[in-house]
């Protein structure tokens, strides 16, 4: 058995009176590469905040690579990589200045796989010297997550990482992922509602329904016998 690399234990997260998360456990093996599922509004961004230690909890624990997720050291942060729901680009400076900022932080930067992913997601020339201000939603998404993938991260964090993609730009994220991201043994936790992706490259699935991890394991066990897709079992779980 791998050792667990995520580690959260009766979770509990509210935003006023409203009850986000009820009591969350959930363990993650080192290599999962799963997929977070849920309504819309049922808590997975906020689950995946509090994992990575980012908001504050009323009760409960998260461990990544057994520290808390509150008090992680420089070690640790380096193995973990990171795209939000929501761009949080420093909107001021240009992707090269982004991605040389970062580069100082991160002891094993890939620069021959940030330059490759540059230039095959269209940031080469002016592109790459432009205000990220300026850059559309999909360019800030694709620029997100090559910084995220910068550094070989051991544990990588996607909340919905292709909403603002098209479909060539999906396409490409999700080969990165498959040729490269998993081959590695990387820990994936894939959060997104476009189904069809999700089955791509997850082999294990988790619902989120009620504010707790109500089912998970490996998709085709959970689909084997019952002659069900995986959005058939997405309506029957969160119904």
């Amino acid at each position: 058995m791998k050792p667990y690399v995520v580690e959260i234990a009766n979770l509990h997260k509210n935003f006023g009176k409203q009850q986000v998360l009820q009591g969350v456990n959930w363990s993650i093996e080192q290599g999962k590469v799963i997929g977070l599922l849920g309504r819309n509004g049922a808590g997975k961004s906020t689950l995946l905040e509090c994992l990575l230690g980012l908001r504050d909890v009323e009760a409960g624990s998260s461990t990544l690579f057994g520290q808390p997720a509150t008090a992680l050291n420089d070690a640790v942060r380096a193995q973990i990589g990171y795209v939000p729901q929501k761009s949080d680009l420093f909107e001021w400076l240009t992707p090269l200045q982004l991605l040389d900022y970062f580069k100082a932080l991160y002891p094993h930067w890939n620069q021959a796989k940030v330059d490759g992913l540059m230039q095959r997601w269209g940031f080469h020339g002016d592109a790459a010297r432009k205000q990220i201000s300026t850059l559309s939603g999909g360019e800030r998404q694709r620029l997100s997550i090559i910084r995220a993938l910068a550094h070989d991260p051991r544990l990588l964090v996607l909340d919905e990482p292709v909403a603002s993609l098209d479909p060539i730009g999906r396409r490409d994220f999700l080969q990165e992922l498959i040729n490269d991201v998993i081959e590695r043994d990387t820990t994936v936790i894939f959060s997104t509602h476009i189904l069809s992706d999700l089955e791509r490259v997850a082999l294990d699935v988790a619902f989120l329904q009620g504010g707790k991890i109500v089912l998970q394991g490996a998709l085709d066990d959970l689909l084997e016998g019952k002659n069900l897709s995986l959005e058939d079992l997405f309506v029957e779980v969160t119904k």
